[in-house]
Parts: structure tokens; C-alpha cells; sequence
């Protein structure tokens, strides 16, 4: 059997696509790899443009990874990773994707003649589809995985935690920079005798609306957090007193008017509210933490469902 024949017969068997082509991108080998999933004979693409049986390559940059082997005399490779597919080839898996077509890793390799001169180039298609396939549920896996240690799994918003870390970060930055940041942080009124007289099934859902209404009022840059049970954070990063002043009442004002449906009851919910800027003499994020807390309770003492500003004389506000 002659050499030409035993390799053909060894690429019909190969779970691999075979495809060579001149230095023209002629087609001149097609193996039955390429025969199943194109549908297509040797006979119907042998002689044929690489582009006419596959129109939907990228001519350009087909015709410049091709070129690059001609040149430099050497394979040269493309994962499903840069470009899912090249080819249009259907895949046979029994899996949901995000493409009717598989997934391939190419490799390009030269070809020489016996005496050493460059005559064809030889295309391997692989069928990535599995491993792009599990790859990307892993990646998103990992996502989620990393999403659930960033966020309060009841309110949806940003646990403690990492709440914390983000306000360590803007405090050094406004530091460093002379920018202005602000706090504030609030406080449910009387959660704990919504608890007792409705339960808790109540209060989880008082806890939801309220995030999701506050949210609701902040810009992308603010960084909403739950500090702990019925208290709440918001960092303002690039933000004077007077803007904070203005969110803090917006959020008092719009927890105040929410009403929630409750076992055919009507509950609502007040909150009291602390601002704190940073100040000269502020060292580290916890003092802002501090500083916030105080005018909070100061809210609080001062009969509740107001605003009050830290380190200032005036009366706390609506």
C-alpha cells in the first residue's frame, strides 16, 4: 500500500478534522472527520477554495495565520478560548451550549517536500465543545462563588465584609488624594419589636424592600452595604457634606413611605439615620465607622426617624 494511502487511512480513523490545503488555500486532503460533521465528500471539496467550502472563515486573519506559517516555517495554533470556532462544523454533543457549533482547538502545521520546500499546510481540527462546555460552567461557578462571599444573601447587597474592605480602599484613596468621603449609616427603628409581634418571616421581607428601595436611590459609584441585622451602611466617595445631607434625607424620607403587605396588615417602618465626613483627623476608616455611629445613636436619642450629622452643633434634621 502506498504511503499516500496508509496516511488517509490512518487520518479517516483519527477523531480529529484533516484538512490540507495548498499554498493557494486550495483544498487537496479532507478527511472523514470533516466528511461527518461538514457533510460534505472529498469528491465536493477536493480542488476547491478553502473560502468557497467555508465561507464563513475570516479571510483576513484565516490568510494571515496561514501566511505566518508559510513565512516562518513553523506551527502556529488557535484555542477555542481566542476564537470559539473557525470552522462551522455542527457538534454531536448531548449537552446545552451556547453554540450550535463545537468549539475547536486549530493547529496549523507546514508541510515540505523531500527536498525541503514548503508545499502545503496541514490544519488540525480538534472538538473543544466538552471542554469549553465544563470550562465555562466552572468559570461561572467560581463567579457565583466569589459573588456569595461579597454579598448578604437576605438583602442582596454587600455583607460586612466586604463592605469593610471596600471602605478601607476609598478611605486610603481620599486620603491620599484630599478628596472628600462620606457615611452614612441607619439603623431600623424598633426592629426587634417588628420581630417579636410579626415574626421573622416579616422582618426578612421589611429588611428586603428597604435594601431594595435604598439602592434604588444611589449612584453607581456609592457602595451600599449591610453592616449587621437591621443596620445599614452607604459609603459616598467624592462627596461634600451637603450631598450627603441630601441622601441621607432622601433615604430617611423613602423608608419612611414604604408600606408592605403583611398577612393582610400594613407595616411600616421608620429608620434612623448618621452621617460622618472625613476629617483632618481621621487615621483609619474605623473612626469614620465611629464618628457615623455616634451621630446615628444620636438619631436615635433624639426621638427617631431623623438624620443627624456628626461632630455639628445643629439639630438633627428630616
Amino acid at each position: 500500500m502506498a504511503l499516500h494511502n496508509i496516511g488517509a487511512t490512518i487520518s479517516d480513523k483519527l477523531n480529529t478534522g484533516v484538512l490540507i490545503v495548498d499554498l493557494e488555500f486550495n483544498i487537496v486532503e479532507w478527511n472523514r472527520f470533516l466528511q461527518v460533521h461538514a457533510n460534505k465528500t472529498p469528491d465536493e471539496v477536493i480542488g476547491q477554495s478553502n473560502f468557497a467550502v467555508f465561507p464563513e472563515l475570516p479571510k483576513k486573519w484565516f490568510s494571515r495565520k496561514l501566511s505566518s506559517v508559510v513565512q516562518l516555517r513553523t506551527q502556529n495554533f488557535c484555542s477555542w478560548e481566542q476564537r470559539h470556532h473557525l470552522f462551522e462544523l455542527p457538534h454531536t454533543r448531548q449537552i446545552t451550549t451556547d453554540s450550535h457549533f463545537m468549539a475547536q482547538n486549530c493547529t496549523f502545521l507546514p508541510i515540505e517536500s523531500e527536498d525541503g520546500e514548503l508545499t502545503h499546510i496541514c490544519i488540525l481540527i480538534e472538538d473543544a465543545t466538552d471542554v469549553c462546555h465544563y470550562q465555562s460552567k466552572l468559570g461561572k461557578a467560581l463567579e457565583e462563588l466569589a459573588l456569595s462571599n461579597r454579598i448578604d444573601g437576605l438583602t442582596q447587597i454587600f455583607n460586612r465584609k466586604h463592605w469593610e474592605e471596600c471602605l478601607a480602599k476609598e478611605f486610603s484613596r481620599a486620603r491620599r488624594y484630599s478628596h472628600g468621603i462620606a457615611l452614612i449609616m441607619f439603623d431600623l427603628d424598633h426592629f426587634k419589636l417588628l420581630n417579636d409581634n410579626h415574626g421573622h418571616q416579616c422582618g426578612d421581607a421589611v429588611l428586603i424592600e428597604v435594601a431594595k428601595k435604598v439602592k434604588s436611590l444611589l449612584r453607581i459609584c456609592d457602595l451600599f452595604g449591610r453592616y449587621g441585622g437591621e443596620e445599614f451602611a452607604v459609603i459616598l466617595p467624592e462627596t461634600d457634606l451637603s450631598g450627603a445631607k441630601d441622601v441621607a434625607s432622601r433615604i430617611r424620607q423613602s423608608i419612611d413611605e414604604i408600606v408592605i403587605k403583611f398577612q393582610d396588615e400594613n407595616i411600616r417602618i421608620s429608620a434612623s439615620v448618621g452621617v460622618a465626613m472625613i476629617t483632618e483627623n481621621d487615621k483609619h476608616y474605623e473612626d469614620l465607622i465611629h464618628n457615623s455611629d455616634v451621630a446615628l445613636y444620636r438619631a436615635k436619642d433624639a426621638g427617631r426617624n431623623i438624620v443627624c450629622v456628626a461632630n455639628e452643633s445643629e439639630d438633627c434634621f428630616l
